[in-house]
């Protein structure tokens, strides 16, 4: 079992729950801890109830975990909802004046703390929060000094007396819980590596900037926003042009119209706003301009719950803009994962001048996790492909955008070189790209120019690795997974083999194309196959068997807006081996 420590964190929007996430993350980063942490709220601006999420250990840390350790109680609510996560050796931080607490289960430390005692809470509303994080430190072994020196960084902006009485309000909670609580019986341990701490979008944006991005263009709307934030706060300094467009068809527009016009082009949404951008999607195939959409789904239909995870849109992504068309799909495994793939996603968009779809979901986007730094190669490989940037010297023949070739890559040019004036339309087209539908349609050309297109899609499949088995590949149960349940899957594996049962996992990062012959391959050997998904209807099962025939014996899905905790999958796989089930769909016991 990996060792870790879970801290949640709940109060109402503006009590402030976020600044102690931040402070907590950097103070575990910092001693060289892996982290993650997921915020799960409300759609509303105040009100309503948030609950944080953070996990750290020395082991990696790929989901929050089953369990917390300590909870920080801000407001009543949080303590209704919440106490019964404690188990014995666990902890409750709360304002003693304002919360009263219920009962808790044996062995959980009530930890009240007399706000109104250690602190003027007439000049600061968020006393207790300040408070709360000093006595979590104290009771896990970390020194003042560390959070002495985040708290100077969190609030550098401020004027120095607010540093100030931060620090002071910290050592006041840090020293009363040193003086009346139980410290915890696992000390927080020290290593020496250093990870950086990103978001999904903020990892995405990086990957992007590596992958040489020039324009990036979007409409705010969650859980993508993160994206634009992180453009343009750093656009300037990364030379990337970033827009703020009035609406998701002109987002996709602009982005394509950036790609034709010789620079990598990329935009993110989610998945309202890709229905907008799904016709542009064709016209980017059509006239064989790369450019990279990013999904970042949430819970739906329509507006459904907007600040809730979700993997209901990859039918959506398959069956988007229409007609036949090549295009490249990928759902990032983790937040690492969601720097890397950029880059390649893109190679493959430009080398077969295709749209590039990267479907990510509320869980990455909003989600942090600890990466190792080595990870994030900022000078990643760029293939181009076969794109006219000079006239270059000596006689060629006419430039003609879309010729025939074996491939079905056809060389495309940066508008303006001499000697490659062309037509670029939304129209089918000749080799020169003229119109073949103006007077009558040439039936002969519109096939051969459809099987030009379409042979692409042999290229992409051989540029795109084949999924592998993580662990033996005899193993009693294989788990298949795509995207983000990659983190869950993977530890509720290890606590399989702890109960004794041997398991595997294959996880499926590259969605279009899919190497259904190479899965059939692996799975035809396997024991007992359950798919998990987070969605109602099973809609990576349902594209499996639509492109291979293959049906699982069992799945396991999860549609109320929250991601999988390792128990869901573990107790699922004991239902079904045991023939009680065929579909397990979990209860989530945090209610937010």
């Amino acid at each position: 079992m990996r060792q870790s420590f879970t801290v949640g964190i709940g109060g109402a929007a503006g009590q402030g729950v976020a600044t102690p996430g931040d402070i907590f993350a950097k103070i575990f980063s910092r001693r060289g801890l892996h982290l993650n942490a997921y915020n799960a709220y409300q759609s509303i601006i105040r009100g309503g109830h948030t609950f944080l999420t953070i996990r750290t250990g020395p082991d990696k840390i790929s989901n929050t975990g089953d369990r917390i350790d300590l909870l920080i109680a801000l407001n009543q609510d949080t303590m209704d909802r919440h106490l019964g996560l404690l188990s014995a050796g666990g902890a409750c931080i709360y304002n003693s004046e304002l919360i009263t607490p219920g009962a808790p289960a044996a062995g959980v430390q009530l930890c009240p703390i007399p706000v109104s005692k250690l602190a003027d809470i007439t000049r600061n509303k968020v006393a207790q929060n300040t408070l709360a994080i000093g006595a979590a430190l104290s009771m896990m072994g970390v020194g003042f000094a560390a959070l002495e020196s985040v708290l100077a960084e969190q609030f550098r902006k401020k004027e120095q007396s607010v540093i100030d009485e931060n620090v002071s309000l910290a050592r006041a909670g840090y020293d009363y819980a040193s003086q009346n609580f139980k410290p915890f019986a696992w000390p927080l341990p020290m290593a020496e590596t250093r990870y950086a701490v990103l978001s999904g979008n903020a990892a995405m944006a990086m990957g992007g900037a590596a992958a040489g991005v020039k324009f990036y263009s979007a409409y705010p709307m969650s859980p993508s926003t993160g994206v634009l934030h992180w453009m343009a706060e750093h656009g300037r300094k990364a030379n990337i042009m970033v827009r703020q467009v009035e609406d998701e068809i002109g987002v996709i527009n602009m982005a394509i119209g950036a790609a034709h016009a010789g620079v990598r082009a990329m935009c993110a949404t989610s998945g309202g706003g890709f229905a907008l951008m799904s016709e542009a999607l064709g016209l980017s195939a059509q006239a064989e301009i790369p450019i990279v959409v990013i999904d970042c789904q949430r819970a739906g239909p329509s507006t459904g719950v907007p600040t809730k995870t979700e993997q209901g849109d990859l039918w959506q992504m398959l069956g988007a803009a229409f007609g036949d068309y090549p295009r490249v799909i990928a759902a990032p495994l983790d937040i690492g994962d969601c720097f890397t793939l950029i880059p390649e996603i893109f190679n493959i968009a430009d080398r077969f001048q295709c749209p590039g779809i990267v479907l990510c979901d509320l869980l990455l986007s909003e989600g942090r996790l600890s990466v190792d730094p080595k990870l994030l190669d900022f000078y990643p490989e760029i293939d181009r492909g076969e794109l006219i940037s000079f006239n270059g010297s000596g006689e060629h023949e006419p430039y003609k955008r879309y010729k025939i070739t074996e491939s079905g890559v056809s060389p495309r040019v940066i508008p303006g070189v001499p000697g490659h004036t062309h037509t670029v339309s939304s129209d089918e087209h000749d080799e020169d790209g003229v119109l073949i539908s103006d007077e009558y349609t040439n039936t002969v050309k519109r096939r051969a120019m459809m099987e030009k297109r379409m042979r692409k899609v042999d290229g992409i499949e051989a540029s795109v690795p084949p999924p592998q088995f993580q662990g033996s590949p005899d193993a009693e149960v294989t788990l298949i997974g795509w995207g983000s349940t990659y983190g869950v899957i993977d530890e509720a594996c290890e606590l399989l083999r702890d109960t004794g049962i041997s398991v595997n996992h294959l996880p499926i990062r590259w969605l279009v194309p899919l190497h259904g012959d190479a899965i059939l391959d692996l799975l035809r050997g396997a024991r007992h196959t359950i798919i998990v998904e987070n969605n109602y209807s099973g809609q990576f099962a349902r594209y499996l068997r639509s492109e291979t025939s293959f049906v699982a014996d069992g799945h396991i899905r999860k549609y109320d807006g929250e991601p999988f905790m390792p128990h869901h999958i573990v107790e699922a796989v004991q239902d079904q081996l045991a023939g009680r089930t065929k579909l397990s769909v979990p209860a989530h016991e945090i209610m937010v």
